[in-house]
């Protein structure tokens, strides 16, 4: 059985316009851009339908997957009002061990900045097998993990505004 996660009850989610001052960040890397964009799209389409005022969502591209982290650790460090950031990137396994070590970092350092810093980073980093099942999460048949992301960025960011 295979779940579209990307549908959610609207109405459970709390608002993200509070008071008309969250602010977002979503870090986005450009290689698999067919895939990476439209998870991007989908995460800012959200953010706006929730009540995010475009100009409170910064987007950052960055080339590829282990520069999420460090492009992450910058905008924590330089805008000091984010209330979440969701990173978005898509790795795709191939012939040799290059898949696990980029999985690795990426992982290790979206952890290691959630555990030390006082802004959520939203982990929305495809790691699969092959092109056919990031098409599938990238707004095909099993949603859109883009729009999870921001989904999660609203719940955390309004979990510590409480």
């Amino acid at each position: 059985m295979t779940t579209d996660l990307s549908k959610y009850d609207a109405t459970q989610l709390p608002s993200a316009d509070v008071l008309g001052r969250q602010r977002y960040a979503i870090i986005v890397a450009d290689w698999n851009s067919e895939i990476t964009y439209a998870m991007a799209q989908g995460a800012l389409e959200t953010f706006v339908k929730h009540g995010v005022r475009e100009e409170n969502i910064r987007v950052v591209h960055v080339p590829g997957t282990v520069e999420l982290t460090f492009a992450a650790a910058r905008l924590m460090h330089e805008e000091v009002d984010l209330d979440a950031i969701v990173v978005i990137g898509c790795v795709i396994q191939g012939d040799t061990p290059h898949f696990d070590y980029v999985c690795q970092s990426v992982t290790q350092g979206v952890t290691a900045l959630n555990v030390q810093a006082d802004v959520p980073v939203v982990f929305s980093v495809l790691t699969v097998l092959n092109r056919q099942q990031a098409l599938d999460r990238c707004g095909g048949r099993l949603g859109n993990k883009g729009v999870e992301g921001a989904v999660t960025a609203i719940h955390m960011a309004n979990l510590i505004e409480d």
